[in-house]
């Protein structure tokens, strides 16, 4: 996927929930509110989804880019 492809998708994804898989197995999920050139995430109401149990309220957060393995953006709207 290009560059100009992945921004795109992260525009659209703008005030919508996503899925963040990280380095070291970590998912976490919540709104995206913004992201920069480093792919550096802003989220809000975030929780870190473990493979068992309950998640985790984190809150705001920022994500460092360079931890991020996969974004998955929203379903589209139909």
């Amino acid at each position: 996927m290009s560059v100009d492809m992945a921004v795109k998708v992260l525009d659209e994804s703008i005030n919508q929930i996503v899925l963040i898989k990280l380095k070291g197995s970590k998912t976490i999920r919540g709104n995206l509110l913004g992201f920069d050139q480093h792919m550096n995430l802003l989220l809000d109401s975030s929780e870190e989804v473990p493979t068992e149990g309950e998640p985790i309220n984190l809150g705001s957060i920022v994500v460092r880019g360079d931890n991020v393995v996969m974004i998955s953006p929203p379903p589209p709207q139909n």
